[in-house]
């Protein structure tokens, strides 16, 4: 069963990484640069063969970054949603939204990176309501285009 904070999954990281002799460096990899994913789902502690992977790469140095649910955070988004004026069709995603207020506090996205060879490969673990966060923000963004559309389109003739 998925956590729905990973705060000890984290700890847990820090232990096996400085266990191992590793250092960690605070930082995301962004999706902009090359990287390949860790494909892990099945194995809850494919992390663990991850920092291995990295350690016999040589790798000096991991990254690793959390994101921790902040309260503006989802008030940001559900005024996004609210002064969109979505319809009524669209109250689930407001409901979903209003939900989110259960996981503040709590991290929700955990990301380990190490490059190797001029790649970089990312581990990536998330809570299921990190998950539909993610999916709220890229709704509400895609309605958004949808409605103002692209600045660029606009006739200034």
């Amino acid at each position: 069963m998925r956590s729905d904070d990973l705060h000890s999954l984290q700890d847990d990281m820090v232990a096996f990484i400085e266990g191992h002799g590793m250092r960690r460096l605070p930082g995301y990899v962004t999706e902009d640069i090359a990287t390949v994913q860790w494909e892990g789902d099945r194995n809850p502690d494919s992390w663990k063969d991850f920092v291995e992977m990295a350690k016999a790469a040589g790798a000096p140095f991991l990254t690793m970054s959390s994101v921790v649910l902040e309260k503006q955070d989802v008030e940001m988004l559900l005024a996004q949603i609210h002064a969109e004026n979505y319809s009524d069709e669209d109250a689930s995603e407001l409901q979903e939204a209003q939900y989110l207020v259960n996981y503040v506090g709590k991290i929700g996205f955990v990301q380990l990176g190490f490059a190797y060879q001029g790649v970089i490969f990312v581990h990536e673990s998330a809570t299921e309501w990190y998950e539909r966060y993610q999916h709220l923000l890229e709704f509400v963004e895609e309605y958004s285009d949808l409605v103002f559309g692209d600045d660029d389109e606009e006739d200034h003739g």
